[in-house]
């Protein structure tokens, strides 16, 4: 693979190429280095918004406008990509129509974090098939100190759709940028994205220090707020067979480089849980970038992938320049932050049984219910016979041990009885003692087996009156 000295994007509609001396910074920290400073880093870590950018991606039906962190992008990770920032907008001195429409509702104070709300709320402006006002659900990842959120969301409800001849609906009817194969490095450090799934794995079997990167939404946090460098870095973003999409009547698969909004988008026929559960999943700028198979990857006890795909029996396929091989994901996790993976091997896709559960819920409990990590995250699923009594039961946790499990001995307790108080409270027994949480910040151990103990009776509760 060729090594470029430069990275080459398209920034505001120009072609710019930059220094690639510095394989580890930032697309933020360049940004601002070029004098584009409506970007703004508040967190580092991907929490506040205040750095947001849009990246013109596909979607299978035409390119859109994807609002992502910059502060979580490295700037190699920007070679080939199409990227707006809020200073592309305005025309002279007239406001885009979404710049207008928060200045006339008094959605700015200090302004710290308003050009991070304009950059989301344009993706939302110009959100393919929008036929109605803008939702603010879409400036969830976005965070305001002072203005207060309801001049924002009526700056948003008041927008209407974009005009046919304006500039940057017209751009969309043009497809996205492909990426191609990029490789970049200085003495300290390099970067590559290979094009294929072979040419992956034969430099990650060449390179025994490489990371794997996809989204950045955790390795480049580390970076930032760490300090941690990564000598070699190996991008998935190019690779076509880590986002393949394939459903059948018996399972769906899912390609392990699919961020969580491009499944959110696919999975139509997916268990109603599912909605519930992407939106609890980070912010809606993260779920632009972060990947399933990342966050299964990386092997945290808090993931909250994890716990929803053991409920539903998934299976992981991995991969190695010596084969592959399908495993159940209860057993693809050993320990903190450590899987079944060899050194040499990917994960792939992940399998999905069909037919889903009857009763599916996922429960998430943090400081804050959206955008947080959990102290305590639990997806129950069950089905029941004809006469009431329990077929199948899976009750998968996160946060109460070094991984995320499944309680096999709560499970077989009750599969044979019927669902009623008495059954759920020997589930719950079972679990107080499997479960040994740890005490943190978030919650001590006896506060975590208390609550992970209570969501079984949150589940029959819920399971009864669907039943009703």
């Amino acid at each position: 693979m060729h090594v470029s000295p430069s990275v080459h994007l398209c920034l505001n509609g120009q072609p710019v190429t930059i220094d690639a001396a510095s394989p580890q910074r930032t697309l933020l920290d360049q940004l601002r280095e070029l004098g584009l400073t409506g970007a703004k880093e508040g967190c580092a870590e991907g929490e506040c918004g205040a750095c947001t950018v849009a990246m013109v991606q596909d979607t299978g039906a035409g390119a859109e406008y994807r609002p992502v962190n910059s502060c979580l992008m490295l700037l190699p990770m920007a070679a080939g990509q199409e990227i707006y920032t809020v200073e592309s907008l305005a025309s002279g001195n007239v406001l885009h129509p979404v710049q207008d429409s928060l200045a006339q509702a008094g959605g700015s104070q200090c302004g710290y974090c308003t050009p991070g709300f304009v950059m989301s709320l344009f993706a939302e402006y110009y959100r393919r098939g929008r036929q109605s006002a803008c939702e603010p659900d879409a400036l969830g990842g976005n965070l305001c100190r002072c203005t207060g959120y309801r001049p924002i969301r009526d700056a948003a409800r008041a927008l209407t759709v974009p005009a046919p001849e304006d500039r940057f609906a017209r751009r969309l009817v043009e497809p996205a940028p492909t990426l191609e194969e990029f490789a970049c490095s200085s003495a300290e450090a390099s970067f590559s994205r290979p094009a294929s799934l072979a040419a992956c794995l034969a430099e990650r079997r060449a390179h025994a220090e490489a990371r794997y990167i996809s989204g950045g939404t955790d390795l480049v946090v580390e970076s930032n707020l760490r300090g941690t460098a990564f000598p070699r870095l190996i991008s998935l973003e190019a690779v076509p067979e880590l986002r393949m999409w394939n459903e059948t009547s018996v399972s769906v698969e899912i390609g392990a480089g699919l961020t969580l909004n491009e499944i959110g988008a696919r999975w139509r026929g997916a268990p109603p849980a599912f909605r519930e559960w992407l939106a609890l999943f980070a912010s809606p700028l993260i779920r632009n970038r972060a990947t399933l198979g990342g966050n299964l990857a990386t092997a945290s006890p808090i993931g909250d992938a994890a716990p929803f795909l053991l409920a539903l029996d998934a299976r992981v396929r991995l991969a190695g320049l010596d084969g592959e091989r399908i495993e159940p994901l209860s057993s693809f996790f050993t320990g903190y932050r450590k899987t079944i993976l060899q050194p040499d091997e990917l994960l792939v896709s992940i399998l999905v049984p069909k037919p889903f559960p009857d009763r599916v819920r996922f429960y998430k409990v943090a400081k804050r219910r959206l955008d947080d990590i959990s102290t305590v995250a639990a997806c129950m699923a069950m089905s029941l016979d004809r006469a009431g009594r329990v077929r199948s039961a899976r009750l998968a946790y996160g946060g109460v041990a070094e991984i995320p499990l499944r309680v096999s001995e709560a499970e077989e307790a009750i599969e044979g009885h019927r669902w009623t108080p008495a059954v759920a409270q020997l589930a719950q027994d079972a679990v107080r003692r499997r479960l040994r949480p740890i005490s943190d910040h978030r919650g001590s151990d006896a506060y975590r087996a208390s609550l992970a103990a209570a969501l079984i009776g949150k589940f029959l509760s819920e399971t009864r009156e669907q039943a009703a």
